[in-house]
């Protein structure tokens, strides 16, 4: 079955639709029309459905249900899925920049379909930049087909439970769920913490580590694995009111005994391992939301200013020295965040250079950061009258203060890291 953009009919007719400006506008950041045209359709879901029901899904703490069904009815559940088996065949940077559309109007929904759309990037156009000799890699093309099916068919949601409250996602120690070989598969025993997706995503994508009897734990054995969320030993458990991005639902997973059969496999033995190793901007993938977000505040701080908000009296502010200094000190910091952002993802790439590398940290950690600073300084700006639940800059703040602990790569971790790497090659100490 092939999935087309449906919304692109619609997309002919743009004088029927005010759509917003594109954050990255296909001429100028030299976009070809097929991605200008998935940009588009994700743009066009995201201000015309995901941003009428954004507020209800934050204010009740409620996954973005509805919001999936028409990802999958345009085809967008199945972005980085290949052509062959159905999908839109996209790549990294066009699945980045269309997250960041989405993320634009709704947050929660940009940011648990990242959950989703890893589990078919890592196992698509990122493993086959991958080693694995011609039965490994037949036998990956056999079993991604199944998970592919299910999503561009069934419209089945993929998550991706990462954190387990230690060392393990950060990539410093072996993940603590661990999964034992049995005849048929394996049996999988331990938890995953800030589980996004957690009781509403068909499938979760666990990443554990495969210990046989009398082994010890090694990244290097990481699996990736499927799991059926009604397999009997899984559980959700633990409560969810957080300070932002509250529609992810990311409450705990508990795994007790649970059999996963061999054909789970989202990734073959090592690959994963190899991945994390050679392909580092795998991690980059948290960040679309925030660029996304940086947009959203800069959207409403002009339009704000300009007495063009829906539900607000037409006032206009924007004649005060004060308020045109801050709405340039605004896009000066998102075109900063922009500019590193998309020469990041324009270089996502297995092995990539020593430079690369700290420009993707620095990446992430101008989008996670700088979206907050521009939120609050457009807080700032527009006045008491922003801080109200009834306007979508709340939301958009206290999103964005989200992005700087978000593991793998804290704002803290990206500092640590640009410092050392730039400072010590690989293998070199002071002793």
């Amino acid at each position: 079955m092939m999935m087309t953009v449906q919304v692109s009919k619609s997309v002919t007719a743009l004088d029927k639709i005010d759509l917003d400006a594109p954050i990255f506008d296909p001429g100028a950041f030299r976009l070809n029309d097929e991605q200008a045209g998935i940009i588009t359709t994700a743009r066009e879901l995201g201000q015309t459905v995901f941003a009428g029901r954004a507020a209800a899904y934050d204010r009740d703490a409620k996954f973005p249900t509805e919001n999936y069904g028409d990802l999958h009815r345009t085809g967008l559940l199945g972005i980085a899925i290949p052509k062959k088996h159905g999908g839109l065949g996209a790549g990294y940077q066009t699945y980045a920049i269309a997250a960041a559309e989405i993320g634009r109007y709704c947050g929660a929904t940009a940011l648990t379909w990242n959950m989703h759309v890893c589990s078919t990037l890592w196992s698509g156009p990122l493993a086959d930049d991958l080693d694995m000799d011609a039965e490994t890699r037949a036998e990956h093309e056999r079993r991604r087909a199944v998970h592919y099916k299910r999503i561009v068919e069934d419209g089945a949601i993929y998550s991706q439970p990462f954190s387990e409250g230690g060392a393990a996602a950060a990539g410093s120690v072996a993940f603590g769920t661990e999964a034992k070989p049995v005849k048929g598969g394996w049996i999988v025993n331990g938890k995953k913490i800030f589980a996004s997706l957690s009781g509403h995503a068909d499938y979760y994508g666990v990443l554990c580590t495969e210990i046989a009897e009398g082994e010890k734990a090694s990244r290097r054995n990481t699996l990736y694995l499927a799991l059926p969320a009604q397999s009997d030993g899984v559980s959700v458990v633990g409560d969810w009111d957080p300070l932002g991005m509250r529609g992810t639902v990311s409450r705990t997973l508990l795994f007790k005994d649970v059999f996963v059969a061999e054909d789970a496999a989202l990734m073959p033995r090592g690959v994963y391992f190899q991945a994390a190793m050679r392909w580092p901007h795998m991690f980059l993938t948290l960040s679309p939301t925030y660029v996304g977000l940086a947009q959203a505040a800069y959207d409403f701080t002009v339009r704000y200013l300009r007495g063009e908000v829906p539900g607000t009296p037409p006032v206009k502010r924007r004649m005060y020295p004060t308020k045109q200094i801050a709405v340039a000190q605004i896009q000066i910091k998102l075109e900063q965040i922009k500019t590193i952002w998309f020469q990041a993802i324009t270089e996502a790439r297995a092995n990539p250079t020593k430079e690369q590398v700290l420009r993707a940290y620095a990446a992430q950690y101008s989008a996670m950061e700088g979206a907050n600073e521009i939120a609050t300084l457009a807080i700032r700006t527009c006045g008491g009258q922003a801080m109200l639940k009834s306007l979508p800059l709340e939301r958009i703040y206290r999103d964005s203060r989200c992005g700087s602990l978000m593991l793998p790569w804290t704002a803290e971790l990206c500092l640590d890291r640009i410092g050392r790497e730039a400072l010590y090659e690989t293998g070199e100490s002071d002793e």
